[in-house]
């Protein structure tokens, strides 16, 4: 993903996915009315990924930024040379009576393709990896429990290759890159593989969907 045009389908369909996949037989369970956690996933491109999260109700905010490497190189340019440490992540901020943290990460394994290490479509680099930096052991442990059941079940043709890497630091990315799908709706490289990926998030998950965003 380059902002100097489209590079490749970062955020295309998942190819390997069997249908729609299982529910979690694990989870964190829901908070008081008005309880707010926090989430940090990495799928690929942060554009499409905060455009998926922000449409779901009982999400707040998405935040586009980096996990995984230090402060000093933090950055879109340096990050995007694949030796950070870094991926590009987004930090979800969710109503946890409204939605969970295993529903989350349903939505996160639909929506791209977790068999193919340090690559969503030809954009390659650990930058691009898919990974989830869990913030407690609750979150490891049903972030387990979930790969666990998809590879069981093989709702992939090949296994899932996604990381678990503890949450350090999150550091949020450059202002031009937040709300880029809201944003940028004409770009390009949205209008190819981000809207696509929106679509789909309505009609898989239309329940949880926000009420104005259905109606779009």
């Amino acid at each position: 993903m380059m902002m100097t045009g489209i590079i490749g389908a970062a955020c295309e369909r998942p190819a390997h996915a069997a249908g729609d996949l299982p529910k979690p037989e694990v989870d964190i369970a829901k908070g008081k009315e008005g309880e707010m956690r926090t989430m940090v996933v990495a799928a690929g491109c942060f554009w499409c990924v905060e455009g998926v999260f922000e449409k779901l109700a009982g999400v707040t905010d998405v935040i586009s930024g980096y996990s995984g490497g230090s402060k000093e190189t933090a950055n879109y340019k340096a990050v995007c040379n694949g030796d950070t440490g870094h991926a590009e992540a987004v930090k979800i901020t969710y109503d946890s009576s409204k939605i969970t943290y295993g529903e989350l990460l349903r939505v996160f394994f639909t929506t791209h393709d977790p068999t193919t290490k340090d690559r969503q479509g030809p954009d390659r680099g650990t930058q691009y990896r898919s990974a989830i930096f869990f913030e407690n052991a609750e979150q490891k442990k049903v972030a387990e429990a979930y790969i666990d059941l998809l590879n069981k079940s093989k709702a992939f043709e090949s296994p899932v290759v996604t990381t678990l890497e503890p949450l350090t630091v999150f550091y949020e990315a450059e202002l031009y890159h937040q709300n880029f799908v809201k944003n940028n709706p004409n770009h390009p490289y949205i209008m190819r593989f981000a809207l696509p990926k929106v679509t789909k998030v309505k009609e898989k998950f239309a329940d949880q969907v926000k009420k104005d965003e259905r109606e779009k």
